[in-house]
């Protein structure tokens, strides 16, 4: 079988301004495959969101980020044409079920508004997947076309 798809694999430093370097690349692989800016630019910030929560959280300890871009355009992989991205770092990780779901109300009267990022996250994509151990976290987010 031949899927009519795409890899891409980046490497960013944990650095100022580095997750925004990293949407240009959103930008041209969903102009590429023909999806809709609106959805070119929900996956921009959930990439974003996710890289932020890499950079401040992971404690990698190399300073990097890894992004894998998976583009199936024709929908060989699972029948709907996607963009997938996937964020992964080589911190300490962290159990998701233990991550605390805002509450707006709360965060709104907070000095410190922050702790949105996962949240974020899942209301842009279609499926969002976070795989963490003591060597790592990787989130894997799906948009379909």
């Amino acid at each position: 079988m031949s899927f009519d798809r795409r890899e891409v694999h980046l490497e960013i430093p944990v650095a100022p301004e580095m997750e925004i370097a990293a949407t240009a690349l959103v930008s041209a692989l969903g102009e590429w495959m023909q999806m809709e800016r609106d959805k070119i630019e929900e996956v921009k910030f959930a990439l974003v969101e996710a890289c932020i929560n890499a950079f401040e959280h992971s404690g990698t300890p190399d300073r990097k980020v890894a992004i894998d871009f998976l583009l199936d355009p024709s929908g060989e992989i699972d029948g709907r044409a996607a963009l997938q991205v996937g964020v992964s770092d080589g911190g300490h990780g962290f159990n998701p079920a233990n991550v605390p779901q805002p509450e707006m109300m709360t965060k709104l009267k907070a000095p410190r508004k922050r702790g949105w990022g996962i949240k974020i996250i899942e209301s842009l994509m279609d499926d969002v997947r976070i795989e963490s151990s003591p060597q790592g976290t990787r989130i894997i987010m799906r948009k379909y076309r």
